[in-house]
């Protein structure tokens, strides 16, 4: 069976969802799911990546996919680990029909592929990340837990990732602490081409 991107994309948001649990907006969010989620983050203290998306209702469609993944168990190690995490919201831009297909037992590696996309190992709280982009003349190439490569750059105050298939996604909110590294939510399933 051919995965297709979508469903690529599906799996790497889950990921990323699961690992968020955070507290400082990149820039100012319009939705109320961005209130949410920093209320969240305010009001506990923070436990491992999975435990803060597990507390998260925003994150609900990562946890399924690292829960298919079998992914809990590393997301809930020492660390420290940097994620990408999709939001609900960026879920629901994949073809639900390609989200089925990777929760499907027999997609578990690929599945797993797709989160650990969104995963860099070491802690980078949203200042680093700025200035790896400023130290790299406006772009700044992270290695990723999977292996494959994804860009950052700034757009004005925003931080961009470019994926492997050239799409791009938006880091929505900043710096969700874990005790096992930190998490930036983004608006986008990140996808390593």
């Amino acid at each position: 069976m051919r995965i297709s991107p979508k469903f690529i994309l599906t799996t790497t948001a889950i990921i990323a969802l699961a690992a968020c649990s955070s507290e400082t907006p990149v820039e100012a969010a319009d939705d109320s799911s961005a209130d949410a989620m920093m209320d969240t983050a305010d009001t506990a203290a923070p436990g491992t990546i999975v435990d803060v998306a597990v507390g998260n209702p925003d994150f609900s469609t990562l946890v399924t996919a690292v829960t298919a993944a079998d992914l809990g168990e590393t997301l809930s190690g020492a660390g420290p680990f940097t994620v990408f995490a999709p939001t609900n919201a960026a879920f629901d831009k994949v073809d639900p029909d390609t989200l089925s297909a990777l929760l499907m037992p027999e997609n578990k590696s690929d599945l797993a592929g797709l989160l650990t996309y969104h995963v860099v190992a070491g802690k980078m709280t949203a200042a680093d990340i700025v200035k790896a982009i400023t130290d790299g003349g406006g772009t700044a190439t992270l290695t990723t837990v999977q292996g494959a490569p994804i860009k950052a750059m700034l757009d004005g105050d925003s931080v961009i990732l470019e994926d492997g298939t050239g799409a791009k996604s938006t880091v929505i909110l900043t710096d969700f602490d874990a005790s096992n590294g930190v998490v930036h939510a983004i608006d986008t399933v990140v996808m390593p081409g």
